[in-house]
């Protein structure tokens, strides 16, 4: 196994073992596969920082997400 191999191993056992609240309520059958796909989208995330899940990039302004009239 390749250093590389160790770090993401490392990774994804750390990502296991730390379950998120909605994860623990929900029930995780298998902790291992949840933090291999949650990483590997947040992977695919950070390689495309312009992209955005399913391909649809929202702009947005705050002015167009509040009502300013109040």
């Amino acid at each position: 196994m390749t250093e590389q191999d160790e770090v993401g191993q490392a990774r994804i056992e750390s990502r296991a073992k730390a379950l998120t609240a909605e994860e623990k309520e929900n029930g995780v059958d298998d902790a291992q596969a949840l933090a291999e796909a949650v990483l590997a989208e947040s992977d695919e995330r950070g390689a495309d920082r312009t992209g955005a899940p399913g391909g649809v990039l929202e702009e947005r302004r705050s002015e167009d997400t509040v009502d300013l009239t109040e």
